[in-house]
């Protein structure tokens, strides 16, 4: 197997002085890697997540790993709207621009719950609490001339679609694993509906599958949940023509990390977007139900109507 690159070698030779990268889900894990990583390119790095004391911590931690960083933090809660345009207006008051807004932060697996809105957890927390701070700060993004928008996914999205009928498990029993995937089939089709709705102003956006990355993610997984996502992965290679024993081959955060980082500086991907991406490349590893323009624009029309209910 090819080693795989690390986050700080994608940054390698890019230069990010002047550009404000905002990230989510940076006090731990991939956003914490992604931060700094795009620090150290000499971006103004904005490190939003719930907790405080974690997010003390790793703008500390940056600051000692990369000298002279630029960095500030804003408390957001994904689980509640409220803090969600809260933490938005405190982005919007540190900066008129936006270079770069990577939706990272998630939850995996959790058991059933519901968030501040009444959302399902898992949806509402990788899905309607991005998609709302997205769309208050889609000015900032336009005033970059040339941002970028990107959401982490997971290939995981196999697992399940969206019910448009009951997004929010209201009426059927049940399944973390089939709500996992609908969450992150609805951020792909995030990316793909906002790179058609936002390209004008000059945003692009990308859908991005980490890989399997040993995080504190997976803390609601039991090993019976280990075995049958490996049932998922032997079960969902088999069509795309790959051959799988199920076997998760686990990156530590810092080579997870590297394509949320390339997605965000890579000159690549200049004048492209609604791509999925994996091993720092474009990927064609997604399932029909994910990259339905049809259904994308649904997705963002039900995702207006439910997030203003709270307005």
């Amino acid at each position: 197997m090819t080693e795989r690159r690390s986050a700080l070698q994608v940054v390698d030779g890019i230069e990010l002085s002047g550009k404000v990268c905002v990230i989510t889900g940076a006090s731990s894990g991939l956003g914490r890697e992604s931060a700094r990583a795009l620090a150290a390119a000499g971006a103004h790095v904005v490190l939003a997540a719930r907790n405080h004391h974690a997010l003390t911590e790793t703008a500390d931690w940056i600051h000692a790993e990369v000298p002279g960083a630029r960095t500030s933090t804003v408390h957001l809660d994904l689980t509640a709207l409220a803090s969600v345009r809260v933490a938005a207006k405190t982005i919007r008051d540190l900066t008129p621009v936006i270079h770069v807004l990577m939706n990272n932060a998630g939850v995996m697996f959790t058991p059933f719950g519901r968030t501040h809105d009444g959302f399902e957890l898992q949806i509402g927390t990788n899905h309607f609490g991005h998609f709302e701070l997205t769309r208050i700060l889609v000015p900032q993004l336009a005033a970059a001339e040339g941002a970028r928008l990107v959401i982490l996914s997971s290939g995981g999205h196999v697992m399940g679609d969206i019910n448009f009928d009951d997004p929010n498990w209201e009426t059927r029993e049940y399944d973390k694993f089939v709500a996992y995937g609908a969450s992150k089939t609805a951020n792909i089709l995030h990316a793909v509906e906002a790179d058609r709705r936002l390209r004008e102003m000059g945003i692009r956006a990308y859908a991005v599958h980490p890989g399997t990355v040993a995080t504190s993610l997976a803390r609601y997984m039991s090993s019976s949940d280990f075995s049958q996502l490996r049932k998922f992965v032997a079960a969902n290679s088999e069509p795309r023509g790959e051959e799988s024993d199920g076997f998760l081959d686990f990156v530590m955060p810092e080579q997870g990390a590297a394509t949320q980082v390339w997605a965000a500086v890579s000159p690549e991907l200049a004048d492209q977007g609604a791509l999925y991406l994996e091993d720092c490349g474009v990927s064609e590893a997604v399932a029909p139900h994910a990259r339905d323009d049809q259904h994308a624009a649904e997705l963002w029309m039900l995702s207006e109507k439910l997030c203003a209910i709270d307005c």
